[in-house]
């Protein structure tokens, strides 16, 4: 058991003395928790090689976090994934997209420990349904003229160099595989680290969310994520913050990057893996 330092979110007491209740929060607190390194992991989701603004502008026109994820990959990456790889924690990849994975061997022995996933039956489109999710595609997201350069980053979509897997290392796909991984590795909590925050991370397949559901409680470290953000919010990034907030609320832990580089940092070196 380690001491670490964490921001958590106080969601009490509402004050019905004021003319807003929520007012009253106690709002975000400062503590020192238990960690067991023995039942964490880290989690590197969605940390894509998506190319460049010039091959797809169409892309990034619609998706305006790839420059800070860029950055982030940069300058948070190779020094977090460093202390990771060399303290006890497992380090564990969350991939999606299209299938640039299925080769490596470290999903291949997540596909054989976990089995099949589960196959939903999709609910049957008819020809409103139809219109209005091409109404969305149109005038929500992506827009009609930024698609073809959309479909075709996504068909070369990949690792990106910085967070690219070492041999060895577990790959998942979805919240059945990573929650496989969970159980063999003795894992109960995990840090995500990856793009984007209030999206992929949060709500798609081997997210927290997906997690959550098996019992696993979800941490991020707010300078190795960001986020989607609107016209209103993207200067100030509040989505990123109202992020953080839910994870507080409903997953985990917000961790500093430099606490918890300090932590691995001070953890015994991992054990060379048995050949054989």
């Amino acid at each position: 058991m380690v001491k670490i330092p964490t921001r958590h979110y106080q969601q009490f007491d509402a004050d019905y003395a004021r003319p807003v209740p929520g007012e009253g929060f106690g709002g975000w607190r400062q503590a020192e928790v238990d960690l067991a390194p023995a039942h964490t992991a880290v989690v590197v989701m969605h940390a894509w090689e998506c190319g460049t603004m010039a091959q797809w502008p169409g892309w990034r026109r619609c998706v305006e976090y790839h420059p800070r994820a860029l950055q982030i990959l940069r300058e948070v990456f190779p020094p977090l994934l460093g202390a990771v790889r060399a303290s006890p924690l497992p380090l564990f990849h969350v991939v999606g997209g299209r299938d640039y994975y299925s080769h490596l061997a470290g999903y291949r022995r997540t596909v054989k420990l976990a089995g099949p996933s589960p196959r939903y039956a999709r609910v049957r489109k008819d020809p409103v349904y139809r219109q209005l999710e091409q109404f969305r595609a149109d005038r929500v997201f992506v827009g009609r003229h930024n698609r073809p350069d959309v479909r075709r980053g996504f068909a070369r979509l990949g690792f990106a160099p910085e967070a690219r897997p070492r041999p060895g290392e577990p790959i998942a796909k979805d919240g059945h595989q990573l929650a496989a991984l969970c159980r063999a590795h003795g894992i109960n909590h995990l840090v995500y680290i990856g793009f984007a925050l209030n999206w992929c991370l949060l709500m798609s397949p081997g997210g927290m969310i997906d997690l959550g559901r098996y019992g696993v409680l979800c941490s991020t470290i707010p300078e190795a994520v960001t986020a989607v953000e609107n016209a209103a919010t993207a200067r100030e990034e509040r989505e990123k913050a109202q992020a953080l907030w839910r994870v507080s609320l409903n997953s985990g832990f917000i961790f500093g990057l430099t606490d918890f580089t300090r932590m691995l940092q001070g953890l015994p070196p991992r054990r060379p893996a048995r050949r054989g």
